[in-house]
């Protein structure tokens, strides 16, 4: 009787330790899967851009780039991949390597949004200025045709506006003939344009001279620890600007019907 309960034990813990091996390896298989399915759905934005677009560190606080903020608005299959950079061209840009290493990792299905303007337009400068019509469009060129070469999707986003008021209240235009030029190329190339320069310069004479104070990053001095003489800077938000501008952003996803990212705008 006792040798039969003992091969009894014995084999239903061999039998145990079989199922949970067997049982283990299926479970962690599809937890793998799954987690690998995941990462196949996901869609990664990239961003190419100036400082108005760009991240910026906890030290520069409440300074934020549109792009920083822009993840927010999607579910957790989009993630995007700020890669705007201070002070860049659509020139400079190019030249330092950057679309390169944008283009070594996007993929297929992955979008690349293309913003620059500000520093194409000085003139001073010849490691960064365009003209509008020629060089302007011509780098431009290379990222719509380096994204499809990837079978990516690129998108041309026109520069968001400075904040210079006239005395009389009014908005004025700060970027002459580059947005034109840029939506004469999404033309010429069947690429999708989000007009930023159209939207912020709406939202901003909307808002008026004092209440775009707090979209750019104005603050008083003692104001903040990080600004202690304050700051009066009419190019770059504050956090609460660069979420409308990261507004403005999805309403053209919206509108410009770019699926399926559009598809995982949080409602």
């Amino acid at each position: 009787m006792k040798k039969n309960f003992r091969g009894n034990l014995v084999l239903f813990s061999l039998l145990f330790v079989i199922a949970s091996l067997v049982f283990g390896n299926n479970f962690a298989k599809s937890k793998s899967t799954k987690k690998e399915n995941i990462h196949k759905n996901q869609i990664t934005v990239y961003l190419a851009g100036d400082s108005t677009v760009s991240d910026y560190s906890s030290s520069l606080a409440p300074r934020a780039g549109w792009g920083q903020v822009l993840e927010k608005y999607f579910d957790d299959q989009v993630v995007v991949n700020n890669e705007a950079t201070p002070g860049r061209s659509s020139r400079s840009f190019i030249d330092e390597g950057r679309l390169d290493s944008i283009l070594n990792h996007i993929e297929k299905g992955d979008y690349l949004f293309i913003q620059f303007g500000h520093n194409d337009e000085k003139i001073k400068d010849p490691t960064r200025y365009t003209e509008p019509y020629s060089t302007y469009k011509r780098y431009l060129k290379q990222y719509i045709d380096g994204a499809r070469a990837k079978q990516a999707i690129p998108v041309l986003l026109t520069p968001v506006e400075r904040r210079y008021f006239t005395e009389d209240g009014v908005l004025s235009d700060t970027h002459g003939k580059y947005p034109n030029a840029m939506k004469e190329l999404g033309l010429e190339e069947h690429v999708p344009v989000i007009d930023l320069t159209e939207g912020s310069n709406t939202l901003f004479q909307k808002l008026g001279p004092e209440k775009t104070k707090n979209v750019f990053l104005w603050l008083d001095a003692g104001e903040n620890r990080n600004y202690p003489n304050g700051v009066k800077d009419n190019t770059h938000f504050q956090v609460a600007g660069a979420k409308k501008i990261a507004r403005l952003v999805v309403d053209g996803i919206e509108e410009s019907k770019l699926v399926p990212l559009s598809n995982h705008i949080l409602k």
